[in-house]
């Protein structure tokens, strides 16, 4: 009995700790206008807000998967909790944009934590009977705040200010530390032998190898006036990747197993994810920045959230019912589907917000979160599927690095295309990434959903 009520605390700690990681993705966007304000951000450090939270979640997240196996689930979630509180600290009392800075990375370090971890201990703290519906409730909490972000962070920045988004994600994120701390077990996983060696070199070159390829993209803004900035970082990306794949071609342990990259089903349904991360982020952000700026609708921060209740709609419904639908039409024709909801209704929501209609916007908004969800809610089924059971914690590892990762490219590439054309630009670099998940998607073999 006292097992029981232990592992239903793990799970509602669990819950909740995702519940605010997933808002927390997603709120900041209605408040990044109020905060380049406040803080007078520039264009490329309001890029950095986001891009620091997902790089060093796509860079740690398959370190944070590993160091769970080697140093124990509880240890390893119960650290990423209240990291992610320490660091919602440090943005909530920045005076300046290094500090947020410093605090969106540890944010985006916790995360790739708190992800495996959490999902590690729920996975072990019910019986196998119930395990299936623990792990859903785990994944539906994340998405919900997902969903729900925009809404609560337009609220509290308008009713409070922004910095109370992240004096709220702190608190919540302490309860949820509490709660895994007093219910599971922090001791290190016994083991028969030594454990593998750490592949340090490996992780300390991807990370370079991402990071470098974002700084690469951004430096294509000012490539005629200094070509430096994209020359270097791309020398480094390019370095990075050839050490990268020599080293771990001779590792015994390697820290990711090329091979399993090499995979083609896999490689599709990581990416068809990664485009929909592509997508949905920097729609959020730059909608944010048009709805609320003085050329646009010059909404408050709070009506930017409600404005973007119907993709929040969309996101969840389409979700929660991802499992019904895929086994209704067949995964590629559900898929191939929402990807050309995407690219329908981008151009309906760039004239929604640009003829300042918000029936059309509201229309797009609901058609593109419905689009979006069912490839973010099933790709990640779809890779762990293509892999033998034995591999799952480092497949999991990719697939979120690689949505994180997807993210990154999309608010660069999207950045990009807003200074040169504004949201109507962004909406062409969404629905070609929808036409890209299209063709993703139509490679996927008729009866996916059975595999």
């Amino acid at each position: 009995m006292k097992e029981a009520a232990g592992g239903r605390i793990v799970v509602a700690a669990s819950c909740l700790g995702m519940l605010c990681l997933g808002a927390n993705g997603t709120a900041i966007m209605a408040a990044l206008p109020t905060m380049r304000e406040d803080l007078a951000l520039g264009g490329i450090e309001v890029e950095w807000v986001v891009n620091a939270y997902l790089l060093a979640s796509a860079a740690f997240i398959i370190l944070g998967g590993k160091m769970a196996d080697r140093a124990g689930a509880g240890r390893i979630a119960l650290i990423g909790l209240v990291l992610f509180t320490l660091a919602s600290v440090v943005i909530a009392l920045a005076g300046s944009a290094p500090w947020v800075l410093v605090g969106r990375a540890l944010q985006g370090l916790a995360a790739a934590f708190a992800v495996p971890g959490t999902l590690t201990l729920v996975g072990r703290a019910v019986p196998p009977n119930g395990r299936a519906a623990a792990i859903g409730a785990w994944a539906g909490f994340l998405m919900l705040g997902f969903s729900l972000g925009p809404l609560i962070g337009g609220a509290l920045t308008h009713f409070f200010g922004w910095r109370d988004i992240f004096w709220v994600n702190g608190a919540v994120m302490l309860a949820s530390a509490i709660g895994v701390g007093l219910s599971s077990p922090l001791l290190a996983p016994e083991r028969t032998g030594s454990p593998p060696r750490l592949d340090v070199a490996g992780f300390v070159l991807l990370a370079f190898l991402m990071v470098a390829a974002i700084v690469t993209l951004q430096g294509l803004r000012t490539m005629l006036e200094a070509p430096l900035r994209v020359l270097v970082p791309f020398a480094v990306a390019t370095m990075s990747l050839f050490l990268f794949v020599r080293v771990e071609r001779r590792a015994t342990d390697p820290f990711v197993d090329l091979d399993t990259l090499a995979h083609p089903a896999f490689l599709r349904a990581t990416a068809t994810g990664a485009v929909a991360m592509f997508c949905i982020l920097p729609l959020l952000m730059f909608l944010n920045l048009d709805l609320q700026g003085a050329d646009g609708l010059a909404l408050t921060a709070v009506e930017a959230g409600l404005a973007t209740l119907p993709m929040s709609a969309g996101l969840l419904g389409i979700s929660l019912s991802a499992p019904v639908l895929v086994r209704r039409l067949g995964t590629r024709r559900s898929m191939m589907a929402a990807m050309l909801a995407i690219v329908g209704a981008s151009p309906v929501i760039a004239l929604g917000a640009g003829d300042r209609t918000l029936v059309y916007l509201g229309l797009g908004l609901l058609l593109i979160g419905a689009g979006l969800a069912l490839p973010y809610a099933t790709a990640p089924r779809l890779a762990l599927a293509a892999l033998p059971p034995e591999g799952a914690g480092l497949s999991s590892g990719l697939v979120n690095a690689g949505t994180f990762l997807g993210g990154s490219l999309g608010v660069t590439l999207a950045a990009l295309a807003f200074e040169s054309g504004g949201l109507d630009a962004v909406m062409a670099v969404i629905a070609t990434a929808g036409a890209v998940g299209f063709v993703l998607c139509r490679a996927m073999p008729p009866d996916a959903a059975q595999r």
